[in-house]
């Protein structure tokens, strides 16, 4: 009889979270509907959802398709991704502050980027600016997965242990953040004024083709993670698996890599989601993962929003939103009472 309480107690929990998700992607869509109606135009919800589907005038229908909906889909394809991948390495080393920043991804990536700005780019005079900011986001591609590849090689010669990758992940942080300063230190003025403005993150400039990159590369790392939920909990019941813990923190950094190769340096998402997921869900990665992918959409989006909103028509960087910080600092204050 106690077997069977117990049986139905786990069946009504997982019947609540499913319940949950479901209520947090009906929010996410509200959000994205909201971030698609906001802008400088003076256009309500209505008319930018008419203009969505090609009605209203062609200025509105322009505005909406050309400006705001990529940038909507960019929010939602990196949230979910920087908050997945925070959610994997959080597991997979044992570290409640894990994140892309914690294995060197975002440091590695601000390195790359910082060589195609002030080094490779002004080389090339006459090229366009989608050319530019084609070659600033394959720098930093490159950077990130720089260290990913460290890490991995790290682990081969037996560093596998979780203390040992933060540990070569924040010598390779210093590493980057040095070699970037040396670069930063004999550049002028406007050209690190361009490499403060992507540092600060930016939903605006990837185009539809980056977008679609970014979708399709990360929902193959999502397809890794959702297939290996349960030995995600088998990590936090004390098994140790080495395969699954290096081949985590590589999918999670190549996840990380693609989401701030084209965003710049947003790396509140990847710590945070996870952390508030686990407040509404618990711990259990079959519920955890998806939770974190639609808080981590929810998060960017509402970030955006503020952004753009605060001190409209000024647009802040995405990095400066401060819009996560109260919500997980509530949840958190509210967990340590109960």
């Amino acid at each position: 009889a106690q077997a069977v309480r117990i049986a139905d107690r786990q069946k009504g929990i997982e019947r609540r979270n499913v319940a949950i998700i479901a209520a947090l992607a009906v929010a996410c869509v509200f959000v994205a509907f909201a971030a698609l109606s906001s802008g400088a135009s003076n256009m309500g919800l209505l008319d930018s959802v008419q203009a969505l589907f090609g009605f209203g005038s062609s200025q509105d229908v322009m505005t909406v398709r050309s400006i705001r909906l990529p940038r909507v889909v960019c929010a939602i394809v990196a949230g979910a991704g920087l908050a997945l991948a925070g959610a994997a390495l959080q597991s997979v080393l044992e570290n409640p502050l894990a994140s892309a920043s914690t294995v060197g991804i975002s440091q590695g990536a601000a390195f790359g980027a910082t060589v195609a700005i002030l080094l490779i780019i002004p080389s090339f005079a006459g090229s366009s600016t989608n050319v530019g900011m084609g070659t600033i986001a394959l720098f930093a591609f490159a950077g990130a997965m720089a260290s990913s590849l460290i890490v991995l090689l790290f682990s081969r010669l037996g560093f596998s242990s979780p203390e040992s990758i933060i540990l070569v992940g924040v010598a390779l942080s210093a590493l980057w953040a040095g070699a970037s300063t040396i670069i930063q230190y004999f550049s002028d003025d406007l050209e690190l004024t361009k490499v403060i403005f992507w540092q600060f993150g930016d939903l605006g400039r990837a185009t539809w083709s980056q977008i679609g990159l970014m979708a399709l590369l990360g929902t193959a790392c999502a397809a890794y993670f959702f297939a290996n939920r349960w030995n995600y909990n088998a990590l936090q019941n004390g098994v140790d698996v080495k395969r699954t813990r290096v081949l985590g923190v590589v999918v999670a950094s190549l996840m990380a890599a693609v989401m701030v190769s084209f965003v710049g340096l947003i790396n509140f998402i990847g710590l945070i989601a996870p952390h508030i997921a686990r407040r509404f869900v618990g711990d259990d990665y079959r519920f955890l993962l998806p939770a974190s992918l639609v808080l981590g959409a929810i998060i960017m989006l509402a970030s955006d929003l503020a952004a753009r909103i605060v001190i409209s028509p000024i647009i802040l960087p995405i990095g400066a939103s401060f819009l996560g910080a109260p919500l997980f600092l509530y949840l958190l204050y509210r967990g340590y009472k109960r």
